[in-house]
Parts: C-alpha cells; structure tokens; sequence
C-alpha cells in the first residue's frame, strides 16, 4: 500500500549483470572508504529526481508513465569509466547520446505538463546522466583516497534500455515499485 505522502523517482536501470557489477564497486566503497549510502538503491540512471507524491492516488502517476512510455523506443545506453562531482560523487560515467537526452527532456516535460511534477534543482543544470557508486557519505578525504583509484579505471558496458523504473522510498531504501514498458 502506497501512503498519502509518499517519495518517488523514475530511472533506468541496466540489466541484472551490470546491476552485479555495480553492486560489487559500491560495496567496494563501503568496504575501503565506509561510503554505503549509494547502497540504499539499485543502480540506476535517474530519469527524474525524487518527488513527492501526495496528491491522487498513485494509479493517476503510474497511467502517466504508461502512457508515456507506451509512445517510446528502446534506448541504448554505452557505459563508458568513472567520473565525478567533486568532491563527494564518483559514478559510472554514461554517454549522452542524442536518445537518452530526448527521453529525459521528453519525461520532464510530461511529468511537469501531465502532472505539475518539477524538479526545481534540476531545472537551471543540463541533464548528466550517471550511475551511482559513491556520495553523501563519501567524506572529501576518502574521497580524495578512491578519485585516484578510480578516475582512469576502465569501465565499459553497453545495453538497451527498454523500460522506465518508478522507484519508492520505503524503510530508509529505494525499491522498485513498477516498470513500464517502452
């Protein structure tokens, strides 16, 4: 059951392989540089930014997404090394192909037009599309520790996103609530 007020964001997320791999460098960031928040969530590209959603029943936003994504292609997502925000974030670097910044300007616009949803933060920052490995609880100097150790370490992956994942906020972590299909 779905509460009044509940915290919700949309994302793609890769396949279970790439989610494994994934999961194995964000332990590695826990283990080495006790950074575990990026844990409380599945790896992910987030799409829209965590919203509240408080207003109608949530079947209102899940025909939002459906209708959405029912008009889609299939995305094809190239994985390519690490990046960062400094000096808290490292993340899977993700290329922004032509396709994944349509979908996101599209999706952002269908939530606001749709249903009022904005992210005001996001709104004067171009879309960067990442993944994920470290942050919040990643401290400057641990930071500084795994930037080296990261910043030229290979990573790459490819695949086809071909489906949005609505996520909730439940019990301190994300999970996935449900899928729909481009």
């Amino acid at each position: 059951m779905v509460s009044s007020r509940s915290l919700f964001f949309i994302a793609l997320l890769p396949p279970v392989s790439i989610q494994e791999e994934v999961n194995q460098i964000k332990q590695h960031f826990s283990d080495r540089y006790a950074s575990s928040h990026a844990q409380k969530s599945p790896p992910h590209i987030t799409l829209q930014a965590p919203f509240e959603w408080n207003r109608e029943p949530v079947e209102v936003l899940e025909a939002c997404l459906s209708e959405f994504a029912s008009d889609r292609s299939q995305v094809p997502i190239t994985l390519s090394g690490f990046a960062a925000f400094a000096p808290r974030v490292i993340f899977v670097n993700v290329l922004k192909t032509p396709e994944l910044l349509n979908l996101q300007a599209d999706l952002a616009n269908h939530l606001k037009t749709t249903l009022g949803i904005v992210d005001e933060r996001s709104q004067g920052r171009p879309f960067s599309p990442h993944i994920t490995v470290a942050f919040k609880d990643l401290t400057k100097q641990n930071f500084k520790a795994a930037w080296p150790e990261f910043q030229d370490k290979p990573f790459q992956s490819e695949f086809i996103a071909n489906q949005l994942t609505l996520l909730i906020h439940r019990n301190g972590r994300w999970n996935i609530f449900k899928e729909f299909h481009f």
